[in-house]
């Protein structure tokens, strides 16, 4: 027996004790990175590679582009006294779905940023993070998301195939009723877009589907744990007009009956015809 430590070893139980968390909660790991300003934990989680979906700084690819993203968005969470809380999480199979709201300050001015990062593992050595987010609430416009998922083959069944649906015809009613009492649907900048109970929830999707037709919503991943459903997907019409595809991603909260409590949305849509 060696007298010196086996620090070879004890380099190895590290990794695999970092690996470990990482795998357990990959988007905390992901959060902290950019917390940190530094990447190290995920490349050593994820030595087979680290993808990125970023709505401002695009596709990352590589633990050499990682590290350049992190600190970058790191100097930005800094400019923006971004303070980041944590929604709700939606764990199934080999996906993960955290919703936050970013509370940033900047020249006295405060706004809340809700954003969904969705952490998929393609192997047991790397990961692929897609963020959802609409950039109104940080510089007061949209941006077009092109198409991260092609489209899959299964829809959801219960009070969220039934509000899919009706939202792909356009049919208020069914959308209201697929609603508990006190549901509410969120859009996706945030609390100035929260719709709760059955009368706001009508007037808000009466204004979207006024003129007819309904949303073309073409579901890639759906990543459900029994309360919470995520539904990634491409949007490329409305009410009857065309869009340019784009990406985006519904969570829709239960309630104990099998109602829904909430559907919050995390996209950059706008409406191509007047909703009010």
């Amino acid at each position: 027996m060696p007298w010196f430590p086996d620090f070879a070893n004890a380099a190895e139980l590290a990794r695999r004790s970092t690996r470990a968390a990482g795998h357990g909660d990959p988007v905390a790991q992901y959060l902290a990175a950019l917390a940190d300003g530094d990447p190290g934990d995920l490349a050593t989680t994820w030595p087979g590679g680290v993808v990125v979906h970023d709505p401002r700084a695009g596709d990352v690819h590589g633990h050499h582009h990682l590290r350049r993203f992190v600190k970058q968005s790191r100097r930005w969470l800094d400019e923006h006294g971004a303070r980041i809380e944590t929604v709700a999480s939606t764990v199934a199979a080999n996906r993960a779905v955290v919703e936050l709201v970013a509370h940033l300050t900047e020249d006295g001015h405060a706004a809340t940023w809700p954003v969904a990062v969705v952490a998929e593992a393609t192997d047991e050595t790397s990961v692929v993070f897609r963020t959802y987010c609409s950039q109104v609430p940080v510089d007061g416009r949209r941006h077009v998301r092109p198409p991260l998922l092609a489209p899959g083959v299964a829809t959801p069944e219960g009070a969220v195939g039934r509000h899919l649906a009706a939202l792909a015809a356009g049919d208020v009613d069914a959308l209201v009723s697929a609603f508990a009492p006190g549901g509410y649907v969120r859009e996706a900048i945030g609390s100035p877009g929260l719709h709760r109970g059955p009368d706001e929830i009508r007037s808000f999707y009466s204004a979207w589907f006024g003129e007819g037709g309904g949303l073309g919503l073409r579901c890639c991943l759906v990543t459900d744990d029994g309360v919470r459903c995520a539904v990634e997907y491409t949007c490329d019409s409305w009410g009857g007009h065309r869009l340019p595809p784009q990406a985006g991603i519904l969570v829709y909260e239960r309630d104990p009956g099998g109602r829904l409590a909430a559907v919050r949305a995390y996209d950059d849509l706008e409406a191509p015809v007047r909703t009010s």
